[in-house]
């Protein structure tokens, strides 16, 4: 492709990742109806690590047009902003609709689960056990990754190396109690429409922590390489920015999922 240096906008080269990472998304999200039909969860997570490998290709290259091509300028780091807003936007949609189902049968219970929420028979959990650990483990990985991104600013790239870490750890031990949360449900998501509705909301939420976690894991190798500088670490806030959201939905679900049930 001919390079035209009339405008401040990077023309990238023609990538497979995009299309590839499309149909990922596509096949795993029919996998998923899938698994609610009774078939095999096991072509769901092959398909999350297929996801995954591919994600790591394309930021493979997009680390390289930044760090060793000098593509990413001031300009193009503010588009790199945006289009990161508009990604968290369109995600905090796809939450709000989860919580316009949850609110339509909580507000106003059909007489098919017998005009009540939760439904009679339906044993929810204790929201002062587990559903409060994960609480306070999310808001304490918020602390910690500041005070990493703070670090970075100071060029303190050990002591940011270690409070990411740090974080990273907070993220899968919620990933794992979170696990052990459905192990031990006395519901399914097949009990009505509240398990439909809880093990949705919670689950596509679970996902974000450990898409969350990957990208948070993408920095700590970055950091130990040294790609990032007080001016040029945008990857690192965006990977910020991705999980303080996941970290505020959380409180919104213990509050009205887990909590105001109770």
């Amino acid at each position: 492709m001919k390079k035209n240096f009339n405008h401040p906008f990077h023309m990238v080269s023609v990538s497979p990742w995009p299309l590839l990472v499309s149909l990922n998304l596509l096949l795993m999200m029919m996998s998923f109806i899938y698994y609610l039909q009774e078939f095999e969860l096991s072509y769901f997570l092959i398909l999350l690590i297929s996801l995954i490998l591919l994600m790591y290709q394309w930021w493979r290259d997009v680390v390289r047009e930044s760090l060793y091509q000098g593509e990413h300028t001031i300009f193009i780091v503010k588009m790199l902003k945006l289009g990161m807003f508009l990604f968290i936007l369109s995600e905090l949609f796809f939450f709000v609709s989860f919580f316009w189902s949850y609110f339509h049968f909580y507000l106003s219970p059909s007489i098919d689960i017998g005009s009540m929420w939760p439904p009679k028979g339906v044993k929810i959990f204790n929201p002062m056990n587990i559903p409060l650990l994960n609480t306070v483990i999310l808001i304490s990985s918020g602390v910690t990754l500041t005070y990493s991104h703070y670090n970075i600013i100071m060029l303190k790239y050990y002591k940011s190396m270690f409070w990411l870490f740090f974080t990273i750890l907070l993220g899968l031990y919620f990933s794992v109690l979170q696990w052990f949360e459905y192990e031990e449900s006395y519901f399914s998501m097949w009990d009505s429409v509240y398990g439909s509705n809880f093990f949705l909301m919670t689950g596509f939420h679970g996902l974000h922590v450990i898409i969350g976690t990957i990208f948070l894991f993408v920095c700590f190798i970055r950091l130990m390489f040294k790609q990032f500088s007080l001016d040029h670490h945008f990857g690192f806030e965006g990977a910020s920015w991705y999980w303080h959201f996941v970290d505020i939905v959380w409180l919104f679900l213990y509050m009205f999922v887990y909590w105001l049930p109770f």
